[in-house]
């Protein structure tokens, strides 16, 4: 482990010295981008990386509203069909022009096995070209909100993925890559140098980018660094410029140095817990015969059995918001009134699991990433220290999201740690890709448990479509209502960024965790 730290330290203080006048900025974070396929892996991490590569037609503005990108207007021309005038002049990477063929096949590519974007598209009836430059896309209901939703839609260069053999996603559940997992052509600011997984990525500025770009970076060299102390030392050394997260126990240490600062704020992203509610026997788990998630008193003493004020005061150090809902404030929908969470109670947890027929608790096993969320593993094993308190034996089996995300994504889990920023900035992506009953089309996509629920299921459609917003609301509201009472999931918190930057460095820090390095500024 020492080794392969000076190894990382070497290579970006070597990047460093090779770009002083090329304004080099060097970023790390506790874990790398899976892969360079934007449609690959819904995870923001990932799309935060790859979005600076590529483009969606519509994106955001540092306060998070829409803006244009690969389309430069839109509009309704009926309640299902929305009309995109897209960008003239617009040039790949490699020199291809951009068109409205690239549209077509982006949309169609985020549909097929592999991609992990069927959330944002599966409502999309059709995606038809009206001209090089003009696309129409037609969806199943009326969607108001299509342009938020299609906002982390990337588009690829259909030539550059048929050359290259790349006209699908790779799937993570079962290891596959190809050539755009490690190459990448977008339209974006900032093209792809180099690429070593999980040692070092490096971007440089695109000459021919069509838009503006805010700040002076001409090249990025993003370090994934696991260990916290290591990665608080290269802020500190000055080995890094910029860094994510801090960990919270470090946030006075770095304040107080000469050359480095914490931007702190806070984060749209929910933590939550989820449990198979689907198989008749629980995968990992002493329980045989039934499953034991299946009954409502069990899921309440699990979440009842967690000291949530524990955990916000010991492990996240006042970091942290807890929550009883899906959302947190910032998304459209979160309704402050509803959110109330079940009072911690051990001795009432226990006389739950009694009435349900585990007196003495049972086994189970827990997943957990231990370096995607803010102290993830630490807060899963205080979980597993007040479950035990019940009765609950958890076997927990923490890993690097690059293990993680395929297990849980194929449902090889029976409990499991998750968190979500809704993409739309809005409660019915939360509602679609996390509780909606599973479907081979994308709703329920990540809702990794199976929970199911017909009432809640109609009300996301409703929602979808409904274009009153006092009524949309309205129905947001019982959806939530429904979802909480079933506690079809165990909200926790929605933790605080925290990022480390050099003193000489400025960047925008948005709500997302998304970082855009046309944002960011070296001041010499």
């Amino acid at each position: 482990m020492q080794l392969k730290t000076h190894l990382i330290a070497a290579a970006v203080l070597c990047a460093a010295a090779a770009g002083v006048q090329a304004q080099t900025v060097r970023i790390a974070n506790q874990g790398d981008s899976l892969s360079m396929d934007p449609h690959s892996l819904n995870e923001s991490l990932q799309l935060s990386v790859t979005g600076n590569i590529y483009e969606g037609l519509v994106g955001r503005n540092k306060d998070l509203s829409l803006t244009p990108l690969l389309a430069t207007s839109w509009r309704q021309t009926s309640p299902t069909v929305w009309r995109f005038e897209l960008r003239k002049g617009v040039q790949f990477h490699d020199g291809t022009p951009f068109t409205a063929d690239d549209v077509l096949f982006s949309f169609a590519r985020t549909q097929v096995d592999g991609s992990d974007m069927k959330s944002y598209t599966n409502d999309v009836k059709e995606v038809r070209k009206i001209n090089d430059h003009a696309v129409e896309i037609e969806t199943k209901a009326p969607f108001p909100i299509l342009p938020d939703v299609i906002s982390l839609v990337y588009v690829m260069s259909k030539k550059w993925a048929e050359t290259n053999q790349a006209t699908r996603p790779v799937d993570r559940r079962k290891g596959i890559e190809n050539a755009a997992s490690f190459r990448a052509n977008g339209t974006g600011p900032y093209r792809l140098r180099e690429r070593q997984p999980n040692v070092r990525s490096t971007f440089v500025r695109n000459g021919n980018y069509w838009g503006k770009i805010e700040g002076n970076v001409q090249e990025v060299v993003f370090t994934p660094i696991g260990n916290d102390a290591t990665r608080v030392a290269a802020l500190l050394s000055g080995e890094v410029d910029l860094m994510e997260p801090v960990p919270v126990q470090d946030i006075d240490r770095v304040n107080g140095s000469a050359n480095a600062k914490v931007m702190v704020g806070p984060e749209l992203r929910t933590i939550f817990l989820g449990m198979d509610q689907s198989r008749n026997e629980l995968l990992y788990s002493s329980v045989k015969g039934k499953n034991p998630f299946k009954d409502k008193r069990v899921r309440q003493a699990f979440y009842q059995a967690i000291d949530i004020e524990g955990i916000q005061k010991t492990v996240m150090r006042g970091a942290s918001k807890p929550t009883a809902l899906m959302v947190g404030p910032g998304i459209n929908g979160f309704d402050a009134g509803q959110n109330k969470r079940l009072p911690y109670d051990p001795e009432g947890a226990k006389k739950l699991l009694a009435d349900a027929g585990y007196p003495q608790g049972f086994e189970v096993t827990m997943n957990c990433p231990n370096d995607r969320y803010v102290n993830d593993a630490r807060i899963c094993q205080t979980v597993a220290a007040n479950l035990s308190r019940i009765g609950v034996k958890i076997n927990l089996a923490a890993e690097t999201k690059g293990t993680y995300f395929p297990k849980i994504l194929r449902r090889d889990t029976s409990f499991y740690m998750l968190g979500w920023t809704p993409g739309t900035y809005d409660a019915h992506n939360a509602l679609n890709a996390l509780m909606a009953c599973p479907d081979d089309k994308g709703t329920g996509q990540f809702n990794l448990g199976s929970y199911c629920n017909p009432k809640v299921d109609q009300l996301t459609r409703s929602i979808q479509s409904e274009t009153d917003k006092a009524k949309r609301n309205a129905m947001i509201k019982e959806a939530f209502e429904v979802h909480s009472a079933d506690i079809g999931h165990v909200p926790l918190h929605q933790q605080s960024l925290a990022w480390g930057i050099s003193k000489n460095v400025d960047v925008a820090q948005l709500a997302d965790n998304f970082m855009f390095f046309k944002w960011i500024t070296v001041k010499k």
